[in-house]
């Protein structure tokens, strides 16, 4: 079962990154599938398509946004940056530094990571 929604998480910020350079049916079906959160019935249903069509376009473009990343690396790098992120507010944190500046780095380093 963690598997199954790590694997979903992991296909949505594929998605979030790479969503643009699908076709324009894998579009459609990665977005009722990860943003409107709709099972491979519905989407079959409204799309005029049978859940076996919906399942292959789905599973297709999971394999065309997994071919990106491994080219690309935006969700690997995207990822590193969030955990070092991290690491900096804990030491800012751990510093004493007085806000607002405290607060201020913070929010500079958010709008970098993001």
């Amino acid at each position: 079962m963690k598997d199954d929604i790590e694997r979903v998480e992991y296909a949505s910020m594929l998605y979030d990154f790479y969503g643009s350079l699908l076709n324009e049916s894998q579009n459609e079906v990665m977005a009722l599938y990860h943003e409107d959160n709709l099972s491979l019935s519905e989407i079959a249903e409204e799309l005029g398509q049978t859940r076996q069509a919906v399942h292959y376009t789905l599973r297709k473009a999971e394999k065309a946004l997994k071919s990106y990343e491994e080219k690309l690396s935006l969700v690997s790098s995207y990822k590193k940056n969030r955990q070092l992120a991290q690491k900096v507010f804990s030491i800012i944190d751990s510093a004493g530094i007085e806000e607002p500046y405290a607060e201020k780095i913070k929010q500079i380093i958010e709008q970098i990571t993001d």
